[in-house]
């Protein structure tokens, strides 16, 4: 396990953690840092509090518990094995031992005390203080195996939990969970009491009543209800798919699930990021971002739409031209056993030279690019034409 500075630098809330009517109920054990306050009973394997703790309720320890100096508890103290209690201690109830008893100096326990073990009444040591010199006199003395069961012992919980840590000048209790750290609650609590905390990340299927407050980023995990307001100064608000917020959200950066559910007003003073499945979605901060891409979007399908039409008319317009505009071949033959033009005939229009403009253009198709004219010859000509016909045959016949 590696040292740290400060062992409880952080509000730290395990799996499975519930806050009932009047008690902190866990599996792990309980580290309370000095000069606390927790306004309401603690349960837990191991409960250790440091110097001027104040309880609000009853401690119940299933293995041991050890209160430092100057220790207030507003009830009943039952400790399943060995109590360690500081100098000038003050419990409001009784106190009822399993196991051995040690017992510092001006303790003032109101209803007595019972303990199945050894009473030893003396001044002990301050926790981390007998921890440091017991190990050390391990170390000195070669066994190396002892020390290692002995933190083994001390961190490690029967139950295979982590603990609950609140950290030094915390403050606990059903309004409000105050610290100037950040805070990390796990999966399936249930909590009551509005958090402040420097940044708060919470897990899957909570039930938070209350409101979450931070000066830095907030991050909600799936399927967690939070009754009241997600609030952050300077951070980053995370909503994950199926979070469900009964009230308002305001902060510099909003990153938001599709599924996630917030009954009361979004604020972000930066970027809003609506997350998909599978892709995400940024929205300006006043809100139009995401309507003008949408409507880009839907204004480009409609031109890709009309273009796609256009094509398909001028492709069935140039098919009805080639159809309509193929050559007709005529023989010599079947022209000069036309019949003598009638009456309608007359009806028939000439194209004048100079409406060049009107004249029909046909694409042939060995050269598209060159332009036949077709000019409509009126039946007097024909006529004239096979006039002259008949008077070369009857020459040639005279001779």
């Amino acid at each position: 396990m590696p040292l740290r500075s400060d062992p409880l630098d952080e509000l730290a809330i395990p799996d499975g953690t519930t806050v009932e009517e009047h008690d902190l109920v866990t599996d792990g054990d309980v580290f309370v840092g000095g000069q606390s306050t927790v306004e309401f009973g603690v349960r837990g394997h191991n409960v250790v509090a440091g110097e001027r703790v104040q309880f609000g309720g009853h401690i119940e320890a299933e293995a041991d518990c050890r209160l430092d100096m100057w220790c207030d508890v507003d009830g009943e103290v039952l400790v399943g094995r060995d109590a360690y209690l500081g100098e000038r201690v003050h419990i409001a109830g009784q106190l009822l031992v399993s196991g051995d008893l040690d017992i510092g100096d001006d303790v003032d326990i109101e209803r007595g005390f019972e303990a199945n073990g050894w009473i030893v009444i003396r001044n002990p040591m301050p926790t981390i203080v007998f921890l440091f010199v017991y190990l050390s006199q391990l170390l000195r003395i070669g066994e190396e195996e002892a020390a290692e069961e002995a933190i083994s012992e001390l961190i490690e919980s029967d139950a295979d939990a982590d603990p609950v840590v609140i950290p030094r000048n915390g403050h606990v209790s059903d309004d409000s969970w105050r610290v100037s750290t950040p805070a990390t609650i796990g999966d399936d609590c249930r909590l009551h009491g509005n958090i402040r905390a420097e940044t708060i990340d919470v897990g899957k299927r909570n039930d938070v009543f209350g409101s979450l407050r931070g000066r830095g980023d907030i991050a909600v995990a799936e399927d967690t209800v939070i009754y009241g307001d997600v609030t952050t100064r300077s951070g980053t608000v995370t909503l994950a798919d199926g979070v469900q917020v009964r009230g308002d959200v305001s902060c510099e950066n909003l990153e938001f699930h599709e599924g996630a559910t917030v009954e009361g007003t979004m604020r972000a003073g930066g970027e809003m990021t609506m997350v998909q499945a599978g892709a995400r979605k940024q929205i300006a901060a006043d809100g139009d971002g995401g309507r003008k891409e949408g409507k880009s979007e839907e204004r480009a399908s409609e031109d890709v739409g009309q273009e796609t039409s256009d094509d398909a008319e001028s492709n069935a317009g140039d098919d009805a031209e080639d159809e309509t505009s193929d050559p007709v071949e005529v023989d010599a033959d079947d022209a000069d056993e036309e019949t003598e033009p009638t009456d309608d005939a007359d009806k028939v229009e000439t194209v004048d030279e100079e409406d060049g403009d009107d004249v029909e253009s046909v694409d042939d198709p060995e050269s598209p690019n060159d332009e036949v004219e077709i000019e409509i010859v009126s039946p007097d000509e024909n006529s004239d034409d096979d006039a002259d016909t008949d008077t070369e045959a009857e020459v040639k016949a005279e001779e």
